[in-house]
């Protein structure tokens, strides 16, 4: 599956559709004295368990990454996903 992932800072969240534009899941964020707070992540039944949801974080946390800012994980997916991910725990920090 085609999926691509893009930061859309005025709804405060990433989004990942597939290769016709449809939007597969969300995962919603607030940026709080420069960490990106992650507060929910949710996909479309229809694609549940094919990727979408790793395939989005992965992206978002890569974004982070890139734009030097850390992550606090309350949403209970990216938490765990990160906790599977161990090259990705040097973002965390304990406060947004």
């Amino acid at each position: 599956m085609d999926i691509h992932v893009t930061d859309v800072p005025d709804e405060s969240r990433y989004e990942a559709r597939d290769g016709d534009g449809t939007l597969l899941g969300i995962s919603v964020y607030d940026v709080v004295d420069g960490t990106v707070a992650f507060t929910h992540t949710e996909v479309d039944e229809a694609v549940e368990g094919k990727g979408v949801a790793s395939t989005l974080v992965r992206a978002a946390l890569d974004d982070v990454r890139g734009s030097g800012r850390r992550v606090a994980a309350l949403c209970p997916y990216v938490k765990s996903w990160i906790e599977r991910h161990p090259d990705y725990q040097d973002l965390l920090t304990t406060h947004p």
